[in-house]
């Protein structure tokens, strides 16, 4: 009974992901066909809302892992769930740089992940899924990964000089024992370091995880 649950929560989530990714790429394309580069400074405004509920139920899937409902690596998913929810709400969420073009294409290349991934997760759930598939799947997502995290490092170099030209009034006051005051721009290269080395052991991660499900998939043709 555990196992039909867990199947029946599993494929639905999946497909909620498809369906909400899959509306977000339809809607930015024909937006972006109808209305050329002025699409762009509207694209938080017509699809941030969907886009924010499937950025924060992707929060789930670390419970997916955790608890051997999924069986995958947890710290490249980790990386990847929480660079795009830090980066959209405490950045693309920012009034000042939500029009910006880097955060169009920021979503596209988060949609193109999640069209790459939920399929292939769904085909998985109900049975073997193709070979052609998985290849796909596990080749062209690092690629597009690498892209976005270059992209996503783009977006923070663009959003220093607003927090420097702030003249001190974004800081973050910490009382350990005494008062310190960090300066924000000091806090977005801590966390751009961090991205890089994050983002460069999940590309690592990901290639070493293609390779063995590659592998095993071969090992399975040769069997049959």
């Amino acid at each position: 009974m555990r196992l039909s649950l867990s199947l029946t929560y599993l494929f639905s989530y999946n497909l909620l992901q498809f369906y909400g990714h899959t509306w977000i790429f339809t809607n930015m394309t024909a937006r972006f066909l109808s209305f050329g580069e002025d699409a762009q400074a509207g694209t938080f405004y017509f699809v941030g809302v969907m886009m924010g509920a499937c950025q924060l139920l992707s929060l789930l899937e670390l419970f997916h892992i955790a608890d051997g409902f999924e069986e995958c690596r947890l710290f490249p998913r980790f990386m990847q769930v929480m660079e795009r929810n830090v980066h959209l709400f405490l950045l693309i969420s920012l009034e000042e740089f939500q029009s910006k073009p880097v955060v169009c294409v920021q979503f596209y290349l988060w949609n193109i992940l999640g069209l790459l991934r939920y399929p292939h997760e769904l085909f998985c759930l109900i049975g073997t899924p193709y070979f052609k598939m998985l290849w796909v799947h596990q080749t062209l997502s690092i690629p597009v990964y690498l892209l976005s995290a270059v992209t996503e490092g783009i977006s923070i170099l663009h959003m220093l000089p607003y927090l420097s030209e702030s003249e001190g009034m974004d800081s973050v006051q910490l009382k350990v024992p005494a008062s310190i005051y960090i300066y924000s721009p000091y806090i977005l290269m801590g966390w751009l370091l961090l991205h890089v080395l994050g983002s460069s052991l999940t590309v690592l991660l990901l290639l070493k995880e293609r390779k063995e499900n590659l592998e095993s998939w071969n090992k399975k043709l040769k069997k049959d």
